[in-house]
This record gives structure tokens, C-alpha cells and sequence, in this order.
């Protein structure tokens, strides 16, 4: 039987419906693939309500290349100029810049401005003018590439991409890197964690969030049950069946059930049945059903507050949720922590990268 659920908004934030194009820019979007061309995409494709980045309505692209151009090439780099247009257009008008800046200079403004710009600032910048499937790939390799894996990466990105954005980054990983998004996970990971990332890159969740299936989530909540706390030992794999191939709709409920099985709540048994890289990406996907937008505000917060700011993680969601539900997320961030987003940004950063992520961050709350 199923029967519809109040979702309490955490479907809407966290699986965007479709890819990253936004609508209403003129019946066909486009997008940069990694050779630097632009091809079109549908525009069937949504990014989100709540993002502080929109597309420019006074947007006229030979200014913006002329300005960028104008900013970037002779002595000295007008850094002040290059913030004012890329934090004020969306990933769609930066799209249009990049080609008509390429068109009109013979180079490609990405390099350009690699060239000109250093340290965060660069990454950030550059992170603006990719398309958010390119940079997210981008991202997967970094996390992946040299001594070490950057789990936290994986599991940000991984756990919280929609379906269709997950098979768009994958496309992008094999253009960017020749190579298999799955099979570079599956040789960087291990065990239980790397069966658990494996069923994420499917892309095969249920993002019906409108209806649940009431006999569902009881079985659900009896085999997590029976998997962790009814036994000497933990099923793993039921633990990442059920979190990994839900609904946030139908794991909402099923955790409810669960709690009145168990009197326990689902993070205190994932906390104590599992362990490493697998019980934070378990957690992750608990926290993302219930607010998308207060996990990446505790991201956030982490990645402040820790010794020595992450700078990576700080511009990663900054850029990747500015058209998506930036807004949301400083609102979370605020009841969680009692001070503004902004006002954090603005005490942990500094110079031209604070004041990207600044504009980013648009009035603040």
C-alpha cells in the first residue's frame, strides 16, 4: 500500500529535479564540456529555488567578455572587476562568457585566468567557470589522486548528487580523466564503504517524494533492526541497502518506525553497529534525508572551525550550492550556530577569495 507523506521540504532540497541547466534562458542551455566548446543541453534540467546566484537580467555577454578581457590581460590583474561579473552571473551565463571570450581572444578564459590568479582565489574563481558537473568530477579526482583518499569528499558529493547529476559527473570524470568514475572509486575505497559508494554511482535511488510505501517502511525498520541491534554483529548490507536506495520520503518514516521498534534513534545505532568511512557516509545519508541544508551548514562549519580553515570543502559548497539552496543553508546555519554564515566567512577568510565567497553568500542573513 501507499498512501502520500508530508515530505517536510527535504525532498525538494535535496534531490534537484534533473541535471544542472538552469530554465528560462531561452529554450536551449548550454554547456561547457571540458575541450572548452559548447554544447546544448535540455532545458528540462532544474538547479533550485533557493540558490543566491540567478541569472543577470542586464546580462550582455560582449560587455562582460570585453570587461573580463580588459581585466585580466596587461600589468596588473583588476581582481575586483573579475569578482563584480562571475559572482553576479549564473553557471549558464558564465557558459555563453567563456565562448565568446575564446572567440574573441583565441584563448580560453579558464586559462587565462589560472594564469593571472593564485592560491584560493584561483580555485574558487575557477571552480565558478566550470559547469557543475566538470567541477564535481574535478573534485572526485582531486579527492582521489596522490597519496591518500579524501573520503569526506567522496561521501559530500556522492551522497547528495541527484541522479541525474550523478550520471552527468560521471560523463564529465571520463571526459576530464579517460577513465571510469566507478572503477576509480572501487580501487581507492574498500569493503563495505566501497559496496556502499558502487550503489550510489548507479544512480538508481528513489526519488519519489511524494508517496511512501507504508508496509515498506515497516519491513525496513525491522530489518535494520534485525541487521544491527537483534544481533551479535552488524548486516552491513542491509544498513546500506535501505539508506542508499530510499526515498528521503520513505527513510523520514521508516526511522520514525524504527525509533518505536527500538527506542533508540537511527544515528545512535549507526553510531554504535558501525565504524570508519561507512558509519559517516550512513550518517550523511540520515542527515541529508531530514535537511540537505543543515548538513552542508555543519560542512561548512567544519570546515571553519577546525585547525587551520578547509578551503577546499568552504569553496566547494559554496559554488555547488549557490544556485541550488544557499539561502537554506545560511538560514540552517544560523539556528544552528547563532551567528550568520557571512559573518563566519568574513572572521575566517580573507582578500580577494573572502570576498568571492562573500558575493556568494549575496545580503547575507
Amino acid at each position: 500500500m501507499s498512501s502520500t507523506w508530508s515530505t517536510g521540504g527535504a525532498c525538494d532540497s535535496w534531490w534537484p529535479n534533473g541535471g544542472y541547466a538552469p530554465v528560462g534562458c531561452g529554450g536551449v542551455g548550454e554547456q561547457l564540456t571540458p575541450g572548452g566548446d559548447l554544447t546544448p543541453v535540455p532545458t528540462g534540467a532544474f538547479l533550485g529555488s533557493r540558490g543566491t546566484v540567478k541569472d543577470c537580467t542586464c546580462f550582455n555577454v560582449g560587455r562582460d567578455v570585453d570587461n573580463l578581457r580588459k581585466a585580466i590581460v596587461g600589468l596588473g590583474t583588476n581582481e575586483q572587476a573579475i569578482i563584480e561579473i562571475l559572482t553576479h552571473r549564473s553557471n549558464w551565463q558564465r557558459q555563453q562568457i567563456s565562448k565568446e571570450y575564446k572567440g574573441a581572444v583565441g584563448r580560453k578564459l579558464i586559462e587565462d585566468l589560472k594564469g593571472d590568479l593564485s592560491g584560493d582565489f584561483k580555485k574558487v574563481i575557477t571552480a565558478l567557470v566550470w559547469p557543475p558537473a566538470v567541477f564535481d568530477a574535478k573534485e572526485l579526482g582531486r579527492a582521489m589522486r596522490g597519496p591518500g583518499t579524501d573520503e569526506n569528499t567522496l561521501i559530500e558529493i556522492l551522497a547528495t548528487r541527484s541522479n541525474q547529476q550523478l550520471k552527468e559527473i560521471k560523463e564529465a570524470y571520463h571526459s576530464e580523466f579517460k577513465g571510469d568514475l566507478a572503477k576509480d572509486v572501487a580501487a581507492e575505497t574498500s569493503g563495505d564503504f566501497r559496496r556502499a559508494l558502487l550503489i550510489l554511482l548507479e544512480a538508481r535511488r528513489d526519488e519519489n517524494c511524494q508517496v511512501v510505501d507504508e508496509r515498506l517502511f515497516r519491513s525496513d525498520a525491522q530489518a535494520l533492526y534485525k541487521a544491527g541491534e537483534k544481533r551479535l554483529g552488524t548486516d552491513e548490507a542491509k544498513f546500506i541497502e535501505v539508506l542508499c536506495l530510499r526515498s528521503p520520503a520513505q527513510l523520514q518514516i521508516t526511522f520514525e518506525e524504527y525509533k518505536a521498534v527500538t527506542n533508540r534513534s537511527i544515528e545512535d545505532s549507526i553510531k554504535s553497529e558501525l565504524s570508519g568511512n561507512l558509519k559517516n557516509l550512513m550518517l550523511t545519508m540520515v542527515s541529508c534525508s531530514k535537511s540537505t541544508p543543515a548538513y552542508f551548514a555543519e560542512r561548512i562549519h567544519q570546515s571553519v572551525k577546525r585547525l587551520g580553515t578547509d578551503e577546499n570543502a568552504l569553496s566547494r559548497i559554496m559554488v555547488s550550492r549557490s544556485e541550488i539552496d544557499l539561502l537554506d543553508i545560511q538560514d540552517e546555519y544560523l539556528k544552528l550556530y547563532g551567528r550568520s554564515l557571512y559573518a563566519t566567512i568574513k572572521d575566517e577568510t580573507s582578500g580577494d577569495y573572502g570576498t568571492t565567497l562573500l558575493k556568494l553568500c549575496g545580503t547575507g542573513n
